[in-house]
């Protein structure tokens, strides 16, 4: 498998920032930020403000506070210099629907934030229309850099179990990876009555509606009984955002509504909604809504714990088996079918570590053995954004301790990392060997810089 070839392109990961920001201690620019070019790779040249827009990019998701951040957002970029030269060379295509979709997403996450085209072009101090060609530069370089480093690394052949036994017998212990404890589980599972709650939800809505048509006003409600937090504090108000960024039902009824009109209900997996439209601007809106969940009664919680506590107890005295138990009883139609078994969603895999599970799901089985099964406890499923209320009994069925990597278990896991630094040094000969034959050079500025690679030291330009 070709996985995780993105090591030393960090850069044409985080493409958004357009703007600069203050500079750090370590790299200085001489009279101010004015921006200039600083470094050229063949026919590539990278800028002052370029540097700076991946900086400050980096500092709003949480890095790049390191004083030598500068230092090495320029490694990376010239590293990525050489691979769109050689994609270019190779003749690469670009697959214009993942550019257009990858652009309208990012692009729609910053007009959400900036309230609007205008918030955004304010924001970047450069018109609406610039921002989007600059980022559509830069979404084609990064799709067109990814396909060369494919070609490169799909070049190499499969590991083989000699050189997974040659790494392990080679590298030292604090070099394999450690395999954290995962667990093999299965669960049956009771909902609620959800049907006679969401008849209680919408009729507290219909209420709720008919006292804003009567001149109540919506966002004093919003703030009483919504029971979205992030927006009942402010009357219901979710500000100018895109369409794109709602669950579908909820942006097609916000849509649809002239400003100043109430929607009928409107369920999503979040719950259920009534919508007021305050503006819409193209395919973006601003809107307040009231949101009610679903609540449920004692008596549903009673009935199922009394059905699971008992299926427990037959499971346990041997008079049915847990897989049979949850092919009759379980409500959970992703685990009914395989008797109960649990697997992650995303990957398919039967083994669940600590951080994948839900913190209700862990405390119910932490302390249990294998086999052993938890008492009925309350959980969420997978969902919506915050899952359903559901009652379940857990069973562990496996759990594998976590241990270091050895040749003999944990294979897998083994020849995935020897793939991963076959593929880096691949890639790192590719930037050494393009690096020496391309001419290069960069501003003294950079002189005091560490690079993760001697090749660019020769390429600074002496003063």
């Amino acid at each position: 498998m070709k996985a995780n070839i993105m090591c030393n392109i960090r850069v044409l990961v985080t493409l958004l920032v357009l703007g600069l920001c203050p500079l750090a201690r370590a790299q200085k620019y001489p009279d101010g930020i004015i921006d200039k070019t600083v470094a050229v790779v063949g026919n590539e040249m990278i800028s002052i403000s370029e540097i700076e827009d991946e900086v400050k990019m980096q500092r709003s998701q949480g890095g790049g506070t390191d004083a030598f951040a500068r230092c090495e957002v320029l490694e990376s970029m010239l590293s990525s210099k050489l691979f769109l030269m050689q994609a270019r060379i190779d003749s690469l295509k670009i697959n214009e629907d993942m550019v257009q979709g990858q652009l309208n997403q990012h692009l729609d996450r910053l007009r959400t934030f900036y309230g609007g085209d205008e918030g955004v072009a304010e924001y970047f101090g450069k018109p609406y229309y610039k921002i989007r060609q600059d980022l559509r530069k830069q979404i084609e370089d990064m799709t067109l850099t990814q396909q060369e480093q494919g070609q490169i690394v799909n070049k190499l052949p499969d590991v083989t179990l000699a050189e997974v036994r040659s790494y392990v017998d080679t590298v030292s212990e604090d070099v394999l990876p450690m395999v954290p404890e995962k667990y093999q589980l299965s669960q049956i599972c009771i909902y609620p009555d959800r049907e006679k709650a969401n008849l209680a939800v919408k009729e507290k809505l219909i209420s709720l509606r008919e006292r804003i048509l009567n001149g109540e006003k919506f966002s004093t409600l919003a703030r009483i009984y919504s029971e979205d937090p992030g927006s009942a504090r402010k009357g219901g108000e979710l500000g100018m955002a895109s369409k794109s960024i709602y669950w579908p039902a909820f942006s097609d009824a916000a849509m649809s509504l002239k400003p100043g009109l109430i929607s009928q209900i409107v369920e999503t997996p979040d719950g259920f909604h009534i919508i007021e439209v305050l503006e819409k601007k193209g395919d973006m809106f601003n809107a307040r809504h009231i949101l009610i969940k679903p609540e449920y009664t004692q008596e549903d919680r009673k009935h199922a714990f009394t059905l699971l506590d008992s299926l427990r107890t037959e499971i346990d005295n041997k008079a049915l088996t847990f897989s049979l138990a949850a092919r009759f009883y379980s409500q959970d139609p992703s685990t009914v079918t395989n008797g109960g078994q649990m697997a992650d969603p995303n990957t398919g895999s039967s083994y669940f570590e600590i951080d994948q599970l839900k913190p209700q799901d862990y405390a119910a089985i932490r302390d249990l053995k294998e086999g052993e099964i938890s008492k009925p406890i309350e959980s969420l499923d997978n969902e919506g954004r915050d899952g359903n209320l559901v009652y379940k009994i857990i069973r562990v069925d496996k759990i594998l301790p976590a241990h270091l990597a050895t040749f003999e278990n944990d294979f897998t896991e083994i020849s995935a990392q020897v793939a991963n630094v076959r593929q880096q040094e691949v890639l790192d000969a590719f930037i050494r060997e393009r690096a020496l034959a391309t001419k290069i050079v960069i501003d003294p500025i950079f002189k005091d810089c560490t690079f993760n690679m001697e090749v660019w030291k020769s390429k600074i330009r002496e003063e």
